[in-house]
């Protein structure tokens, strides 16, 4: 199952300019599986997400990446966010107290905005971006040696903000599941890979 595991849709995220239906128009174009929507500090789209996979038969995961004090984090599994920035660490605990599945998005993007150093610091984390659309590739590579040293699971995930970002990067998993419990769940027991659309396929990466 190929899933774009980063996407901001433009209800709750006032700096995306993709609709909903856009997003599954060109996921399902690109032969993607399934898709993650993970607004900026909102989960405020589950209900609408819900009706629409529903609708068209179209996996929407709906999670959130939460701006922590230290960074970005996305997450899934949880029944609400925080509403204020707190400590990388609490927001982990909360998510696996809940039974849930963190990441650790772009972490050495150059926009302060990424956990960097405090990936050694912190406890509990799951994954870690290593593909991000909107990050260097040099970054990106940064992202990939920590994750392979914490012993963390690789992601891969467009981060798209507008259209033709949509599923440039995604994350392979073993089985294809079509609702929110049974996705945290493949993620926290079943090994994960990055994968990158070449403009016709999506090759899976073991390393880039």
């Amino acid at each position: 199952m190929l899933v774009d595991m980063h996407l901001h849709e433009s209800t709750y995220s006032i700096d995306s300019f993709i609709t909903l239906e856009q997003i599954v128009t060109v996921a399902k174009s690109r032969g993607l599986d399934g898709i993650c929507i993970t607004d900026h500090d909102s989960m405020g789209l589950r209900e609408r997400a819900a009706a629409y996979s529903r609708e068209t038969g179209f996996p929407i995961f709906v999670g959130v990446e939460s701006y922590t004090l230290q960074g970005d984090i996305t997450a899934w599994g949880i029944e609400s966010c925080p509403q204020v920035r707190i400590p990388a660490q609490d927001f982990i605990d909360q998510v696996n107290a809940e039974g849930g599945f963190c990441v650790a998005c772009h972490p050495f993007r150059n926009n302060n905005r990424g956990l960097e150093e405090n990936l050694k610091v912190v406890r509990g984390l799951h994954g870690i971006e290593v593909l991000n659309g909107s990050t260097s590739i040099e970054a990106n590579r940064r992202a990939m040696r920590y994750c392979r040293e914490l012993g963390c699971k690789p992601v891969g995930a467009s981060d798209a903000h507008v259209e033709d970002k949509i599923g440039v990067y995604a994350t392979w998993l073993p089985e294809y599941v079509d609702n929110l419990s049974d996705f945290v769940r493949q993620l926290r027991t079943c090994p994960t890979k990055a994968a990158r659309w070449t403009g016709r396929s999506y090759e899976v990466l073991e390393d880039f």
